[in-house]
């Protein structure tokens, strides 16, 4: 489908192996010297060992073909089977001829196997047999495997056993009734994932072999792909392939971090977040507050893109003001830097700055909180002092409309992730705390690094954030009244005032209207953090000069 958009004259992401595809790196070259070696040495046990889909199978074929020229091989692919069928299985490999009374015989079996291993010795040949997926095997199996190797020469063992299979296969050979076939393994070998200059490396070859001509992986994505495939081939494959047709679709000719993490997440049926977001969720969180990490936009409205961010901001700009006016971080002015620095400037300059634990400090500053670095997870101490984090991937627009302080997480060209603290919005200019000082920089300019993932914190007026809807009753239900009864300069109620009922819903939609939010009736975090705003709290930092009264 996306073959020719990028001038590729096939899909170079399809998991069925392919010679041509074929990628040794370093792990996968010292794998294929060991079992090459084992091979040499005649006799015992090689073990190969690895998580499902790093490449166990490509090491085979790729034994396959360098086997020498003196050896015979049985290749066992299916090891679910009977000591009589495994040893039935390697005759026929070997194609010996096993007349049909003695194909369920063991001690026939193992005579047949005897006296054609006696004659190969003879002839100055010998005898390989490779079990894949060999954590399948049964203890009868396995003890029938040892058995094999006791038949030898008085000089010589006559049979050489490569076992391959996946880490459950170490477990399985610590078994003290296997300590015996444990003892006879001579070389042990565990085939890692690749690293991250090895997963670049692989991507691009593929890509080389499908027929590109240029670079389609930006650094970042390529991060990212290690990342989220834990340098695995086969999921490497899954995430490219999903991320190629993720840019066709949104007719994009490169792949971004943000088109890797939505295949990732096709793949993984999941939400896959950044790793700053992962990071923030580590460790005891309040349920509320998992849920808008992790939930995403099943907690939040699904309406926070505004569609026109300049008439959002006159919107919230309009509003009756409170009585104490708001703290608010002034908007960037042309006065405020003769030149704003290039981000890539900022972020090579101060590389050693844009952590986690110093964007959340910074973060926490800016709502007169603390935080304390390798201590609780950031979302649960933001909690232990009445703020919430609200974790989105989004625009610029949807910034504008929270209106409030935000990490940001980016990526820079070499694909490494920096966090840093944007404090100030206007349509072309920012802020961004970054080097111990509030640093001026080019809207366009952070669109180069960022792709939409960020964190933002709020003060709920009334404990226990949650959505709002017809029907329910409380605390909440009772503020969200009177906040849009006190915004939108209306008498009080009559009734009761903690019931949501059909009036206060149409005073959801009426506010969700003039704010450009989704109007469903629905007070979710989204409209609650509007209205929150609408309000001005003096306790609350801004984006934005326009929230501040009279601005």
């Amino acid at each position: 489908m996306y073959t020719g958009f990028f001038g590729l004259h096939e899909k170079p992401f399809a998991i069925t192996p392919d010679p041509r595809y074929l990628f040794l790196s370093e792990r996968h070259a010292e794998a294929l010297a060991h079992l090459l070696y084992g091979i040499s040495e005649a006799g015992g046990f090689v073990q190969l060992t690895g998580e499902v889909g790093t490449g166990k199978t490509t090491i085979v074929r790729c034994l396959l073909g360098q086997i020498p020229k003196d050896a015979e091989v049985a290749l066992i692919l299916n090891p679910r089977i009977t000591p009589a069928e495994f040893l039935l299985t390697i005759c026929e490999e070997l194609a010996l001829a096993v007349r049909d009374g003695d194909r369920r015989s063991v001690k026939e079996l193992v005579d047949a196997l005897n006296r054609h291993l006696l004659q190969t010795h003879a002839r100055g040949r010998r005898v390989v047999v490779i079990v894949d997926e060999a954590q399948n095997l049964s203890a009868d199996v396995l003890e029938q495997v040892r058995l094999l190797t006791n038949l030898e020469t008085p000089t010589k063992k006559l049979l050489q056993i490569i076992l391959i299979g996946q880490p459950e296969l170490r477990e399985l050979l610590q078994r003290i009734e296997l300590r015996q076939l444990a003892q006879r393994i001579t070389g042990r070998y565990h085939l890692a994932p690749l690293t991250r200059p090895e997963t670049g490396g692989y991507v691009r070859h593929r890509l080389g072999v499908g027929g590109a001509t240029s670079e389609l992986f930006t650094r970042g994505a390529l991060a990212e792909v290690h990342r989220l495939s834990r340098g695995i081939p086969r999921v490497i494959n899954v995430i490219c392939d999903r991320a190629l047709l993720g840019a066709y679709t949104q007719e994009q000719h490169r792949v971004t971090a943000q088109l890797v993490r939505q295949a990732a997440s096709e793949v993984y049926g999941r939400s896959i977040m950044p790793l700053w977001a992962r990071w923030v969720a580590t460790g005891s969180i309040a349920a509320g507050v998992a849920l808008l990490l992790f939930g995403g936009w099943q907690f939040l409205d699904r309406n926070g893109t505004s569609t026109n961010p300049e008439a959002t901001a006159a919107q919230v700009a309009s509003t009756p003001a409170a009585a104490t006016p708001a703290p608010v971080v002034n908007a960037p002015t042309a006065t405020a830097a003769p030149a704003a620095p290039a981000v890539a400037q900022l972020l090579r300059a101060h590389a050693n700055e844009t952590d986690p634990d110093t964007a959340f400090t910074r973060l926490f500053s800016l709502w007169g909180a603390n935080y304390r670095a390798n201590d609780s997870a950031a979302c649960a101490q933001a909690a232990q002092q009445g703020l919430e984090c609200v974790a989105q991937r989004g625009s610029w627009g949807q910034l504008r409309a929270l209106n409030r302080p935000a990490i940001l997480m980016l990526t820079d060209d070499t694909g490494f992730g920096h966090q840093v603290v944007l404090s100030e919005l206007d349509d072309e200019r920012a802020a961004v705390e970054i080097g111990g000082r509030r640093q001026p920089v080019g809207v366009a300019d952070v669109s180069k690094y960022w792709y939409g993932d960020f964190l933002v914190l709020w003060r709920p007026q009334v404990p226990g954030a949650r959505r709002l809807s017809a029907g329910m009753r409380g605390d909440e239900v009772r503020w969200l009244r009177h906040s849009l009864e006190k915004v939108r300069g209306v008498e009080p109620t009559e009734g009761p005032a903690d019931v949501f009922d059909d009036q206060l819903e149409r005073l959801v939609e009426d506010f969700q209207r003039e704010h450009r939010l989704n109007v469903d009736g629905i007070a979710g975090v989204q409209t609650q953090i509007a209205l929150d705003t609408a309000l001005r709290d003096p306790r609350t930092p801004f984006l934005q000069a326009a929230a501040a009264p009279g601005g």
